[in-house]
């Protein structure tokens, strides 16, 4: 039993320190134009932590949310797949593009954690869910052939 509750501990730690590296993380974020700071953190397989906030730019479509920057750094490093992602916002949940990338480099069990943060007021509500439930019938590169 005790091995049990030990794991269990180990999980929650690792947890708690994805959401802290989340919420650091949202401290950088560049939004002049929005003032909606958004920190994210993965987790990969090799037990690395990257971080990741939102980039904005006077030119809208060239902005970058936190999520991808998070996993695109991951992936610059050479990790290719995800055990857990983390998102730190007012009402935080990635957008439709981010879900997207997260299912192609994370299973269906990883774990995502959407952290509703309030920095000023210290309030956090946290919800967690699945990769395979961020996005029904998701594109799936090896069932089209790629």
């Amino acid at each position: 039993m005790a091995k049990k509750a030990s794991k269990k501990s180990s999980k929650s730690a690792a947890r708690r320190k994805l959401i802290d590296a989340a919420k650091a993380a949202q401290k950088n974020a560049y939004c002049p134009y929005s003032r909606y700071p958004v920190g994210a953190a993965v987790l990969t397989d090799n037990g690395r932590i990257y971080t990741g906030c939102n980039v904005e730019n006077a030119s809208f479509g060239l902005a970058i949310c936190a999520e991808r920057v998070a996993i695109f750094k991951a992936v610059s490093h050479g990790e290719k797949r995800i055990k857990a992602l983390c998102v730190a916002a007012k009402s935080a949940k990635p957008c439709g593009a981010c879900r997207q990338v997260i299912v192609e480099f994370a299973p269906k069990d990883a774990e995502i954690i959407y952290v509703d943060w309030q920095p000023l007021e210290k309030k956090e509500k946290i919800t967690r869910t699945t990769a395979g439930r961020l996005l029904p019938h998701a594109f799936n590169p090896s069932e089209a052939g790629l």
